[in-house]
């Protein structure tokens, strides 16, 4: 692990593959940190140099209570790990960073794969009656300050999604799920407050002309889905895949898939 500092932040990040490899960048989800990538990052350094790392308040990156670009955050550790363009792959939250990204410094990118992911700006997706069961589960947590319950709770919302049950998931993949998110408890503390863009993304995929990958799991929430299907009917360089016996997170539930899928494009695309 090396760490890099930048406006507050001590951001922790992970280099692997050879340098003079085409790059990717690893941007984890909301429910998670960069060890989400651990199972598939080996399928994909075998032909890339790839960097990972922990957002800002997540996993071994602190903070400091600032305010921030998620953006500017991205550029400054890629340029800590001499990265000067790379494809951009980012799950849920980290997809919105992502696509953020590469609306504001095209030049800086040559790909975008998002998984679950939806761009800055987007409208309210009316949720489902299950949906809305499992949020007021949450906030009800939140409101009787049980953060570490609310984490469990979060997890397997995000992992089992609202049209599983938690018995249909592999007991492995759920922990690691619990895992992840857990690993986010120790920033409780931390309140730094992000700016967002001046112009949201929502309003410019139309202009996005890198390739694009739009993934998302069958089981993932109505705005998820929803999102998937704007940014395949916007971004005019996309094409999807959907995995049908995932939820929010494919990349950890179907790693060997993902990557296969991933690699594929990849090369597809020649990036």
């Amino acid at each position: 692990m090396a760490e890099t500092v930048f406006n507050g932040g001590t951001f922790a990040y992970e280099l692997d593959g050879e340098p003079s490899a085409p790059a990717l960048v690893l941007i984890h989800a909301g429910v998670a940190t960069r060890r989400m990538w651990d199972p598939i990052v080996p399928g994909l350094a075998q032909n890339h140099r790839i960097l990972h790392y922990d957002t800002r308040g997540f996993g071994d990156t602190a903070t400091d209570d600032v305010h921030f670009s998620e953006v500017d955050d991205l550029l400054a550790v890629m340029g800590a790990a001499g990265i000067d363009r790379a494809t951009l792959i980012g799950a849920s939250r980290g997809g919105r960073i992502a696509i953020d990204a590469v609306v504001e410094h095209p030049d800086r990118f040559t790909g975008l794969v998002t998984v679950g992911s939806v761009p800055s700006g987007f409208p309210e997706v009316e949720m489902t009656e299950r949906e809305n069961e499992l949020f007021d589960e949450l906030d009800a947590l939140l409101a009787a300050g049980d953060h570490t319950q609310l984490n469990r709770v979060e997890a397997e919302l995000w992992a089992a999604g609202p049209t599983r049950d938690l018995i249909e998931l592999e007991p492995a993949f759920l922990e690691q799920a619990y895992a992840l998110n857990a690993a986010n408890l120790p920033h409780l503390t931390e309140t730094p407050k992000p700016v967002p863009l001046e112009s949201p993304a929502y309003y410019r995929t139309v202009d996005i002309e890198l390739p694009a990958l739009i993934v998302v799991g069958e089981h993932d929430l109505s705005g998820e889905l929803a999102a998937t299907e704007y940014l395949l009917s916007t971004v005019p360089d996309s094409s999807g895949a959907r995995f049908p016996d995932s939820a929010h997170l494919p990349s950890v539930e179907r790693p060997d898939e993902f990557v296969r899928i991933l690699n594929t494009w990849l090369e597809s695309r020649q990036l």
